[in-house]
């Protein structure tokens, strides 16, 4: 594994620092010892709301350290709690006459560090009240269940209603309400892994764990990897015994456990949108990275159920930008607007023109996976399924296309390139073949017609011949065929350009410009190497 990072026993202390160039929070000046976060403005008029733990979770404790959240978070070792000193410390240092809460997930070290903590500072004259957190149910409800998730809700409610002036014990009955009406499952498909000696993955390709904590812990089951649907699914069943109500509300918290990519936790959101769960549920908190595992690729739900007091609270301004809460509705669509038609065109016949069209589509799903594997070496991987995906729209349509004509047939391709093709490729190949056929109206020379397309490409895209593009291929081939010249001269042509490209390793223009000489050597561009192969192509069929 590779991290960013200096060295593993300072990740913790140096990513406290970053946090705190936030200039509205600040810490404990017996740092590193003690790794308290605090607001730098308290009013120790209201009750102060602290949190905290072991490091590993972030955003989670101290990214939530802002008005209308926590007053502190106490930062313990990666998955280790802090001592009982550094919680006490936190209590002394953000406490007044109104007294504190410590929310404390229910670990055994997080349970005695911070229970001593408060006991300690009872015992000095101060109020102190806690509420336990076990919203992981994967366990049941007859053991100790896991502070997971959940803890963030918990941190709201009481954050907001002790922002507003309320006093202890209705700040602490309505956190222990939350806590008791909030329930979350975690699952992954793999385990975070630490800085300090990463450990062999438990799991193959084809598991995936359910019903885990957020330590490393194993799961309650290994499960069956499958598609993102089957296993959100999985994760409801579990939750669905707990919930109490058919007419009960609920938010839904959607959290990435750590290198879930965004794409994907708007997809799972898709997939619990699809379940019958989706009609209790009224606000959505996510769904991103609140309460990680490190780098776990996993994600877990949570639901609490609301009621007044709580729904106002969750809904409350909050200064952390790790809040994101908004209303759950359906998707809805409006009507789009009517774009010109890709086929303006009446089909027509014309056997040679349909042959080429119809076996060039074939060359190129045909050129897919080797065409992907050469363009993995030099790009993204993707330049042969752009150009069969373009094969298969063809293929599709070929009875819609206007044979007979060839200025009506190129513009119908450049139509249909811009509309059906992805990627900087389709559009400018859209251009050409829009402006070659433009150009066909007025003189039949379908080389100079080419060109004028080439031109047009060039001036759009801003390479040059020389700059490791298809540009390398076509101007040459486009060039014999407006001399007159016949197809082999030109795919001889469009051949020579496309190995002269392997040659080619400083560009000023193109996607090879921002590569490496070393990784361009001896490798032909992936599209002057598909332009050859089409005009060798064509060859052969005429």
């Amino acid at each position: 594994m590779k991290f960013f990072i200096n060295k593993p026993e300072d990740v913790v202390n140096e990513s406290i620092e970053g946090l705190l160039t936030d200039p509205k929070l600040t810490k404990l000046d017996t740092f590193p010892e003690v790794r308290v976060v605090t607001r730098k403005e308290i009013d120790k008029s209201k009750v102060a709301i602290i949190s905290g733990g072991g490091s590993g979770h972030e955003p989670m404790h101290a990214g939530f350290v802002a008005k209308g959240m926590l007053t502190a978070a106490v930062c313990g070792d990666i998955f280790a709690s802090p001592s009982v000193d550094a919680v006490l410390a936190a209590i002394l240092a953000v406490s007044g006459d109104n007294g504190c809460l410590l929310v404390i997930k229910n670990y055994t070290g997080d349970r005695l560090n911070f229970g001593l903590a408060a006991e300690q500072a009872r015992a000095m004259g101060h109020k102190v009240e806690t509420v336990i957190v076990g919203d992981d149910i994967a366990l049941g409800t007859d053991t100790q269940q896991r502070g997971l998730a959940g803890t963030l809700l918990v941190h709201k409610v009481a954050g907001q209603l002790a922002e507003e002036g309320k006093s202890l014990d209705e700040v602490t009955k309505a956190a222990k309400k939350v806590a008791e009406s909030t329930i979350s499952i975690g699952l992954s498909l793999t385990e975070g892994q630490k800085f300090n000696n990463p450990e062999e993955s438990r799991l193959d390709d084809s598991e995936a764990e359910l019903g885990l904590g957020i330590h490393g812990e194993p799961g309650v089951d290994v499960i069956k990897m499958d598609k993102a649907d089957a296993l959100v699914k999985k994760a409801l069943d579990e939750l669905k015994e707990y919930l109490s109500g058919e007419d009960e509300k609920y938010v839904l918290l959607f959290n990435n456990l750590g290198s879930v990519t965004p794409l994907e936790m708007n997809l799972l959101v898709h997939s619990f949108d699809k379940t019958d769960l989706a009609s209790k549920v009224k606000y959505l908190v996510g769904p991103t990275a609140m309460t990680t595992s490190l780098n776990m690729n996993g994600f877990s739900i949570t639901l609490l159920k609301l009621d007044e007091e709580i729904e106002k609270a969750l809904f409350q301004t909050t200064e952390t930008p790790e809040w994101r809460i908004r209303e759950y509705a359906k998707p809805s669509s409006i009507k789009s607007p009517e774009l010109p038609k890709t086929m303006q065109f009446e089909p027509s016949e014309n056997e040679h023109n349909k042959k080429v069209v119809q076996e060039i589509s074939e060359h190129l799903i045909e050129m897919e996976k080797e065409m992907n594997d050469l363009d993995e070496k030099v790009g993204d991987g993707d330049a042969g399924s752009t150009f069969a995906g373009a094969g298969k729209k063809f293929k599709s349509i070929s009875d819609e296309l206007p044979y007979a004509s060839l200025p009506e047939l190129f513009t119908t391709i450049g139509r249909v390139l811009a509309r059906e093709t992805g990627g900087s490729s389709g559009v400018l190949l859209s251009m050409l073949f829009t402006k070659a056929g433009s150009s066909l109206e007025d003189d039949d020379n379908v080389g100079k017609a080419l060109l004028n397309g080439l031109d047009k490409m060039k001036s759009y895209g801003g390479a040059e011949k020389g700059d490791r593009t298809m540009i390398d291929a076509m101007q040459p081939a486009f060039e014999a065929l407006s001399e007159g010249k016949a197809m082999d001269e030109a795919a001889k042509a469009a051949r020579k350009g496309a190995d002269e490209t392997a040659n080619i390793t400083n560009t000023k223009s193109g996607r090879s410009s921002y590569l490496s000489e070393s990784s361009l050597e001896g490798i032909p561009d992936p599209g002057a190497e598909m332009v050859a192969r089409v005009f060798e192509k064509l060859v052969n069929i005429l």
